[in-house]
């Protein structure tokens, strides 16, 4: 089974910040991504959970 998959504003809400920052977390390879299509980009949750991970390993 596929894993879910999170639109650009869905990822924003998540972690309650702007579009600028998601692409740019995106372009900088921190948080994976996937096109579908042409131009449908598309967030795995586990790319958002692997990032929260990173986040909270490097606070502690």
């Amino acid at each position: 089974m596929p894993s879910e998959l999170l639109t650009v504003s869905q990822a924003m809400a998540a972690l309650q910040v702007s579009r600028w920052t998601i692409y740019n977390l995106i372009r900088s390879g921190e948080l994976g991504s996937i096109v579908v299509g042409v131009r449908c980009r598309r967030i795995p949750a586990t790319a958002l959970n692997d990032y929260i991970t990173r986040l909270c390993e490097e606070a502690a």
